[in-house]
């Protein structure tokens, strides 16, 4: 998020997706609200996003800088402002704590409790537009920064995410799409409003008028940077000596492994705090024996990401009553054979790769395609702009291993270990779960 002032300029360092810093200093609910969310039991939800909203942290614990605040911007709204001179920004990209209503993608009604949750102004947000609407022109200062010829139209797009999702052809309910990014998530696009969570709405899509039903892991792909750095100098080494990525030579460990990794089981909650599976959650690696070595450790990691978008799979499913038959998986994970195989295994289900792997920029292509008019609409538009590359079929063997360690240990993993978690938060301070 940026904060502006007067003069268009940013007051502070942007805080990023990423910060997890909270506060409890909120703006007060009325009273009717309070006994709403208290009866339909939804208040820990409601307080948990007033305290995660980087808007009340900053007038929090920086008052100055909110009173000086004219515009408060997500940063795609601030490079519109600074590419076309226009303070808007698409509906497809509002992912954040704003006063947003995520089932008709606008902005609360004056009267939502969004406004007392939340202690911006309506005056500080920008003008919204649908995904694919032309924003302006790139002129002036921008196109000579950029390089962009003057004149050049500029659309509204959406999230990473949701562009991911669309650059990946996911646009029916019934096929599933995984990033392994950073964060690693399973998206459905939808037409109908499906909370996979009670009360926590589903993201706008890059198709206006559209849903992006989403589970995440927040630390995913993210978890294999974590082994390269604290376990892979080895690995790193030989990469600059043979000149490759440390990942292909992951890869190579991974695939040493036999599918289940000798019962090595990984629970990949490595950011305590968040709200699912629970804030006392935190990571695990349970069922070590002498047999186990680094590269055991690794296959479990991607293994035990695959399990927990599995069961974001299986919880899209029960909400929405629509069955995922297939999956398209994207971003820098998607890159190993290793990664892509075992998914198809503990899914059971053909998995495609699409034919680049970084879908986000060719979803924002097709939005920008469709509004210029070179398609008719978005299914013409991803007909002619996606295709499938290689597609992975589950191995029966694997799949029967995979099912069984899914279902009799590892569903079964969070709810053995949350008192422990609950009892290690409260010995020592970590996480913080008030």
């Amino acid at each position: 998020v940026v904060n502006l002032g007067r003069d268009g300029k940013p007051l502070r360092p942007a805080i990023t997706w990423l910060d997890q810093r909270r506060t409890d200093q909120v703006p007060p609910i009325g009273p009717f609200w309070r006994a709403a969310f208290k009866l339909a039991r939804v208040d820990g939800t409601i307080d948990y996003f007033r305290g995660e909203a980087e808007i009340n942290w900053i007038r929090a614990h920086q008052p100055e800088i909110w009173e000086a605040t004219d515009k408060f911007l997500l940063l795609s709204g601030y490079l519109n402002w600074r590419l076309c001179g226009r303070f808007a920004d698409s509906s497809g990209s509002q992912v954040a704590y704003l006063p947003f209503d995520y089932r008709r993608h606008r902005w609360a009604g004056r009267r939502d409790w969004k406004w007392q949750a939340l202690a911006v102004e309506a005056r500080m947000l920008p003008e919204l537009v649908a995904p694919g609407t032309q924003l302006g022109t790139v002129e002036g200062a921008a196109a000579d920064a950029t390089g962009i010829p003057p004149g050049t139209a500029l659309f509204a797009a959406a999230a990473d995410k949701a562009c991911e999702v669309l650059g990946a052809g996911c646009i029916e309910p019934h096929v599933g799409c995984l990033s392994y990014g950073t964060t690693a998530t399973i998206n459905t696009t939808s037409r109908r409003y499906v909370e996979v969570t009670p009360f926590v709405p589903p993201y706008p899509a890059a198709i206006p008028g559209a849903y992006s039903t989403e589970v995440q892991v927040f630390r995913g792909y993210w978890m294999v940077n974590w082994f390269k750095e604290q376990f892979g100098h080895h690995e790193q080494m030989r990469a600059l000596l043979e000149d490759v990525a440390p990942e292909a030579l992951f890869d190579q460990l991974a695939q040493s492994v036999p599918p289940g990794s000798m019962g090595l089981m990984l629970q990949p909650y490595w950011t305590p705090g968040i709200r699912v599976p629970g804030r006392e959650a935190k990571g695990a690696i349970v069922g070590f024996g002498d047999v186990h070595t680094r590269a055991h450790v690794y296959r479990a990691i991607l293994e035990g990401l695959a399990y927990a978008l599995r069961e974001g799979k299986e919880r899209i499913e029960k909400r929405s009553g629509v069955r995922i038959l297939e999956l398209r998986v994207s971003g820098g994970g998607s890159q190993s054979d290793v990664a892509m195989q075992l998914t198809a295994d503990i899914f059971g289900l053909p998995t495609a790769r699409p034919h680049v792997y970084e879908t986000s920029g060719l979803g924002a292509a097709i939005d920008a395609a469709v509004g210029l008019k070179l398609y008719p609409d978005f299914a013409s538009a991803v007909a002619g702009m996606t295709r499938v590359g290689r597609v992975f079929e589950p191995v029966a063997q694997h799949r029967a291993v995979y099912d069984r360690l899914y279902k009799e240990v590892y569903r079964r993993m969070y709810r053995r270990l949350q008192p422990l978690y609950q009892d290690i938060a409260a010995i020592t301070g970590y996480p913080r779960v008030s």
